[in-house]
């Protein structure tokens, strides 16, 4: 126990390396947290399909996705976005619910306005990738009742508030679903990062990065680099080094409520990214900020309660996003 910080530090036996160090509050504010699941009594009405403009299948696909919507006694619009070029963004409130047409990244970006505006959001594949989308090409037809009679249930998900402070002053703040990065930019050389919790100071890094991710991040850019899986229900902030030199190596669960504050050092470039987007310059006198966000991601949900670890076994055995098998020239 850490007497200073009032922390349990858990590490498990044995000599795995992608087990997590779990950090929680001691004493009787400690608590286990059940799954944030509901079930939905309130009927959709109207309904906003946004498919990728950027996804070719996607636009068709909503055609036929809004008729059907309309053959349910819902009213649906349709409002085409390229997600890789933004523009202006669409106009999300007055709708009950939002549907992403693309893959997984088309259903980040969806989900931050629908986050903002306070609705659920339902994923259907028309992309590469759809570990998170909740419908595919082939069965949307046959699920597509149930939205209309109310049997559906939705996740609500943990999302982060990241905020760049510049000389004493919040520069830009961002909402994020997976991951908030710092991590070095072209050169070819580690950055120090020092973490700070809410409780004080924690640790440093010698590393290529560091990811703060939560539940769902787990399983993006935090899973790539070793780190473990949580269920999408949890409300833990994640944090793992990328290639970490002479530091700590392990993943660490950090409580609920927990913040973390990150100050990076070195002689070349550094930047920071949230959810894959564009990255941003960080200055050595530079602040990042991470707390957990007021805002939910709200995600539809058809699925019985293991559709996750189902899914995602599914997901390592056929890995859909390998691009370059076998029989290609």
């Amino acid at each position: 126990m850490d007497e200073q910080h009032g922390l349990i530090v858990m590490q498990a036996s044995g000599r795995l390396p992608a087990l997590p160090l779990v950090l929680m509050k001691a004493g009787p504010g400690a608590r286990n947290h059940q799954a944030i699941i509901r079930a939905m009594s309130v009927s959709l009405r109207k309904v906003l399909v946004i498919p990728n403009a950027g996804i070719a299948p996607a636009g068709p696909l909503a055609e036929e996705f809004s008729q059907a919507l309309n053959g349910l006694g819902m009213e649906s619009v349709i409002e085409a976005y390229d997600f890789e070029h933004p523009g202006k963004l669409p106009q999300v409130q007055g709708f009950d619910l939002l549907v992403a047409l693309g893959g997984d990244g088309t259903l980040l970006r969806a989900g931050h306005l629908a986050a903002a505006a306070g609705i659920p959001v339902l994923g259907v594949q028309a992309g590469h990738l759809g570990f998170l989308v909740e419908l595919s090409r082939e069965n949307w037809r046959t699920m597509l009742p149930r939205l209309a009679q109310g049997d559906y249930k939705v996740e609500k998900r943990l999302m982060l508030s990241a905020t760049l402070v510049r000389e004493g002053s919040d520069l830009q703040t961002w909402d994020v679903i997976n991951e908030v990065v710092i991590s070095r930019g072209r050169a070819i050389r580690p950055i120090e990062v020092r973490v700070d919790l809410s409780e004080g100071y924690f640790t440093s890094y010698i590393a290529d990065g560091l990811i703060v991710a939560t539940a769902t991040g787990s399983t993006a850019y935090a899973l790539a680099v070793g780190g473990p899986i949580l269920p999408p229900e949890l409300r833990n902030m994640l944090l793992i080094p990328v290639a970490p030199h002479l530091a700590l190596d392990r993943a660490v669960v950090l409580a609920e409520g927990a913040s973390v504050i990150l100050r990076s050092r070195a002689e070349h470039e550094v930047v920071l990214s949230v959810d894959g987007m564009q990255p941003v310059s960080v200055l050595p006198s530079d602040r990042v900020r991470v707390h957990a966000n007021p805002n939910s991601l709200q995600m539809l949900r058809f699925g019985p309660p293991n559709y996750f670890y189902r899914g995602l076994a599914e997901m390592v055995m056929r890995n859909p996003a390998l691009r370059m098998v076998e029989n290609d020239d």
